[in-house]
């Protein structure tokens, strides 16, 4: 009986991964969207700025070419820190399956399953309630700070 309901646990687990993955294509148009959105937030704040501060175009100008200077040291820093991102990954995983194998040894066949099972419900968990939090949050009007 424990095994049929294993078994049918592990099936829809694996019927709901399937589910979540998604095309290269849907990925591209979720990014370009993302891109999109980032532009015009931009943008609204840089024009709430403008109102706020009373800003002439020479300042409007002057402070865009700042932030664009400024996204592209964004991006080189994140380019440049990738490899070392890539690494710690790697180590995470290398020790993830380290514990994996110590515990096959510890565990009986039946309570290593349970673990497994146990543990890819807590992850999912996890990630739905990110994914939620995601949803929740919400753009600050511009000119307030973030107090973090």
């Amino acid at each position: 009986m424990k095994k049929l309901i294993l078994a049918i646990a592990f099936i829809g687990m694996g019927s709901f991964a399937i589910a979540q993955q998604t095309t290269p294509q849907d990925q591209q148009a979720k990014k370009a969207e993302m891109q999109q959105k980032m532009q015009q937030r931009e943008q609204e704040r840089l024009d709430q700025m403008q109102k706020d501060l009373n800003l002439n175009q020479n300042q409007v100008a002057q402070i865009k070419d700042l932030q664009a200077k400024r996204k592209a040291e964004m991006m080189a820093d994140f380019e440049k820190n990738k490899g070392e991102r890539q690494a710690k990954m790697e180590e995470m995983k290398a020790k993830r399956a380290q514990m994996d194998a110590d515990m096959k040894k510890i565990l009986t066949p039946e309570q290593y399953d349970k673990w497994q099972a146990d543990r890819k419900a807590k992850m999912e968990k996890r990630r739905a309630e990110m994914k939620d939090r995601k949803m929740m949050v919400k753009p600050m009007p511009a000119g307030t700070a973030n107090t973090n």
